[in-house]
């Protein structure tokens, strides 16, 4: 092992040649299972090793740059900006230690639902939507919306949406459970503060090798016509389609695509996802049923607060982790919850 490698590179590129070597098979391709799993080890084997050679070349520039100090050269502004980017996917890279669940290195579908308390829920909804958005961005990952209901006088009803990245489900699944909002209400006239509601619901985007047999006559499928975010282009028919699987009341939504069929397939995509995520969930011996870890929209029942006035703050109620900056959290910077969430989870596990 190198002593500046991490990730034991000298034991990890004999594998990625392994592994190359498999998918230059043509046969491979012939058995689409073996080829995902295949085509995955190769991802995830590139990426450490690509990830090594980075941390070792900053490394070097930072202590090129002390050199430097050392001859008497200006290089601060340098300097700190190696060791803040360095330090920034030193902290990504410790992030993912702690994501180790069967699904964590997934893709996510996150659903977004006001809860009572009408515009200024609607409008608290959609201002966490920009919120995860802004995250997925600085992330790097691919953001798909597939669904957005307009409130009627601001804000969203419902809005689903995919975010596309390695660990994707494993970092958002902190995110799931009921998010409280305390403010001045923009809406309210006589400028009182009023506290808002909405739920966060996160599920894996489960691939074909993952069976989830969903028979015709245990859904229900409606068609309406797209509206809102992403549906414009397509609001002249009933191309929207939302599917509902009736024994658990499981719902799936998408009017992202023009065809009716196409936004069909997604949505039976996503509710196979929802349904294996509930699946799992049942057989977590230490886990609640996905509808009772939802809870209600209501007072008593969130996993973070939001408070705009009378002081600034974010608190997350199961961790006691607490942000004082809240428009950077608002504009997506969710790590320190993140992070904090992760590892009590990680410390759950290993207490059992």
């Amino acid at each position: 092992m190198n002593s500046g490698s991490i990730f034991d590179a000298d034991k990890l590129r004999p594998q990625l040649i392994e592994i190359e070597k498999q998918s230059a098979d043509p046969n491979l391709w012939s058995d689409p299972q073996r080829s995902k799993k295949v085509m995955r080890e190769k991802k995830r084997l590139e990426h450490a090793l690509t990830t090594d050679a980075d941390l070792g070349r900053r490394g070097d520039d930072i202590a090129a740059y002390f050199e430097l100090a050392k001859e008497g050269e200006n290089v601060d502004a340098e300097l700190r900006r190696e060791i803040d980017s360095l330090r920034a996917l030193v902290d990504k890279l410790e992030t993912e230690t702690l994501l180790s669940g069967d699904n964590d290195a997934l893709n996510a579908i996150v659903t977004i639902h006001p809860g009572a308390g009408g515009t200024e829920s609607q409008d608290w909804a959609d201002m966490l939507l920009r919120m995860y958005l802004r995250w997925a961005e600085r992330q790097g990952f691919e953001t798909v919306l597939y669904d957005y209901q307009p409130g009627e006088e601001a804000g969203l009803k419902s809005a689903t949406f995919a975010v596309n990245g390695e660990y994707a489900f494993g970092l958002l699944s902190s995110e799931i459970g009921v998010h409280r909002l305390v403010r001045i209400s923009p809406f309210d006239q006589a400028k009182r503060r009023h506290t808002s509601f909405a739920s966060v619901y996160v599920s894996p985007e489960i691939d074909d090798s993952i069976e989830v047999i969903i028979k015709p006559e245990d859904i229900r499928t409606d068609t309406y016509r797209s509206s809102g975010k992403g549906g414009q282009h397509v609001n002249t028919t009933d191309s929207a389609v939302r599917i509902t699987h009736i024994a658990t009341g499981l719902v799936a939504n998408c009017q992202n695509e023009r065809s009716q069929h196409k936004n069909r397939e997604r949505a039976m995509s996503m509710l196979r996802s929802k349904l294996y995520e509930f699946e799992m969930e049942k057989k977590r011996a230490a886990s609640k049923k996905i509808e009772d870890s939802k809870l209600d929209n209501d007072f008593g029942s969130q996993i973070r607060s939001y408070v705009l006035q009378p002081y600034r703050m974010i608190k997350d109620h199961r961790t006691k982790t607490e942000v004082g900056d809240v428009d950077r959290v608002l504009d997506g910077d969710l790590q320190p919850f993140i992070r904090a969430y992760l590892s009590a989870r990680r410390g759950e596990k290993q207490e059992k």
